[in-house]
């Protein structure tokens, strides 16, 4: 009864909390963007953009109440070039950021895909940049999403970025160079069922696809449906496809909408991360992974990492939980099918608790990262209380948080469950 008590009453506390800056976030933004609309100017932040060495762009947004304190933003996957950043580029709540008195900064990396073997000197150029410009800053809040989790991860103990008090990830791939053993797992599986039909295999094996393959991403997606019927409706599938399609997801445990995305990152993406960034060498392998069934054990090429690369890639980079005091916040939905939620729980294997919050919002249908603004928020808000001499935030407070601040200015609805169980990452991707 007591322990129920005090439960709730610390729930309240979290409610009233979130409303008192909903109000105040809400004034501040309007007052800011109502005077920009009657100016019909951008509001009055200082921006400097260049390139650093490396050939990495960086873009540094400085509000005119700058509070001392710099949030640095670190993007998604992608293969495109490095180009040029501009305000969308600072990340999801970076208008916010701004409101309350942040600098916001963010790089481009040097490199695409798997960038992580350079994005320490990344940012730490970066910030180079801005200690020239702005000085030193008070306190450094290191965020990101997806790939951009990992980044941050990995900035937290390797960057020496100044004074890292605080990180928020979102949809992080904070396992970091593991989630590559699912991407090997997959794309093996799908030659093992397009064994006898030529014209929906992909060549590559386990390098993903020849070194210079020119397979547009249309024409993968192309052979995968035709093998697997998964852009048809289900009426329209052929028995065999359906058959091939139920063997990849039973073994893979991954949701059918994300299969077409999850066979590009097993063939251009892995491609990439092999010839480009590991010397067409594999850092991963499968030599005695048991898949739990007998006919694809006995089936799949088994392949072996080199040994220079796989020590490479787990430097570049696998968190090892040495995070000082740094106060951290990760939130994830639990069906993503890319970046899958057991990030969290291997994450959190090394991660002291002391340190981490880990908030998952149950979705009724798989996404990757498509937190609404409200939850994304919340996480942001409950940082900042916690950074500010507030006690270690729990999911519940969490989600506390997402409902003071629920509404036509931040919607909702709010989704963390607090009694979730983030599962293993073993029951997903076979360790080896």
């Amino acid at each position: 009864m007591d322990r129920d008590t005090r439960k709730d009453k610390n729930t309240v506390s979290w409610q009233v909390v979130s409303r008192l800056r909903f109000v105040i976030l809400s004034l501040t933004i309007l007052a800011l963007f109502s005077t920009t609309s009657m100016a019909n100017t951008e509001p009055t932040i200082t921006m400097v953009n260049g390139v650093t060495d490396g050939d990495a762009y960086y873009l540094i947004a400085v509000p005119p109440n700058w509070n001392g304190d710099l949030v640095i933003w670190n993007h998604g996957f992608t293969l495109d070039p490095p180009e040029p950043l501009t305000m969308e580029d600072l990340g999801p709540l970076a208008y916010l950021q701004l409101t309350e008195g942040y600098a916001v900064a963010a790089s481009s990396f040097q490199q695409s895909g798997w960038a992580l073997f350079k994005t320490k000197n990344d940012l730490q150029n970066m910030v180079g940049e801005f200690k020239d410009h702005f000085g030193q800053p008070n306190q450094v809040i290191v965020t990101g999403g997806s790939l951009g989790g990992a980044v941050t991860a990995q900035a937290i103990e390797k960057a020496h970025l100044g004074n890292v008090v605080g990180a928020y990830s979102l949809c992080g791939a904070v396992a970091g160079s593991r989630n590559w053993d699912g991407t090997l797992d997959l794309r093996l599986i799908y030659d093992i069922v397009t064994a006898n039909m030529p014209f929906a295999q992909i060549p590559g094996g386990a390098n993903g696809l020849p070194e210079g393959s020119t397979l547009t991403n249309a024409e993968i997606a192309f052979r995968v449906n035709l093998a697997t019927g998964v852009l048809l409706p289900l009426a329209d599938r052929e028995l065999w496809q359906q058959e091939n399609l139920d063997t990849i997801l039973s073994v893979m445990q991954i949701p059918e909408n994300f299969l077409i995305k999850d066979m590009l990152y097993a063939t251009q993406n892995m491609s990439d991360l092999v010839h480009d960034k590991l010397n067409s060498k594999l850092g991963t392998g499968n030599a005695y992974v048991d898949y739990g069934d007998k006919d694809i054990n006995a089936s799949i090429v088994r392949v072996s990492p080199h040994p220079g690369a796989e020590n490479r890639f787990e430097r570049y980079f696998t968190p090892s939980g040495d995070v000082g005091d740094t106060k951290i916040i990760s939130i994830h939905t639990d069906k993503d099918g890319l970046v899958l939620v057991e990030n969290e729980h291997e994450y959190a294997s090394v991660v002291p608790a002391e340190n981490l919050t880990v908030a998952i919002v149950v979705e009724d249908e798989p996404t990757h990262c498509e937190f609404n603004d409200a939850e994304a928020i919340a996480g942001w808000e409950c940082l900042r209380i916690w950074l500010a001499g507030g006690p270690q935030p729990s999911a519940e407070q969490i989600q506390a948080t997402c409902l003071g601040l629920e509404s036509p200015a931040f919607p909702g609805p709010c989704r963390f469950d607090p009694t979730f169980e983030v599962p293993s990452m073993d029951g997903r991707i076979r360790p080896r």
